[in-house]
């Protein structure tokens, strides 16, 4: 097994503080990218920079943007889940910039659920 090294382990740091902004309640949405092999390699990283584009032209501070790996479902990638506070998650499937550009606006700045590009609602892990 590989050894930690201090960047590592700060990478983790801001993670983990960052999980604990959403948790805490400091920040409204929370965002997750999946970024296993199969999601970089179906264009999950322009997703994530789409995110984060939106997020900075629209100088918003209460979304937290984070990764994850794969969640089982390749075929369906590139996959991001928006969880707003007290709402279940939503996992949208196939996503492009322009439809990044759409749920950002409609659904995380307006709570208008995108159900065309709905693969499913509540976490993985339930």
């Amino acid at each position: 097994m590989a050894k930690l090294t201090i960047d590592d382990l700060k990478k983790i740091k801001e993670r983990v503080e960052k999980e604990d902004q959403f948790r805490s309640g400091d920040k409204r949405v929370k965002v997750t990218v999946h970024m296993g092999t199969c999601g970089i390699a179906s264009g999950a990283k322009m997703i994530l920079d789409t995110f984060m584009d939106e997020i900075s032209e629209n100088n918003i501070e209460d979304v937290i943007i984070t990764t994850s790996g794969c969640i089982g479902i390749c075929s369906r990638e590139p996959l991001a889940t928006v969880e707003e506070q007290g709402k279940e998650a939503i996992v949208y499937e196939l996503l492009t910039a322009n439809k990044v550009r759409q749920i950002f606006k409609r659904h995380i700045l307006n709570g208008e659920l995108q159900t065309e590009f709905v693969l499913a609602r509540g976490k993985e892990q339930e």
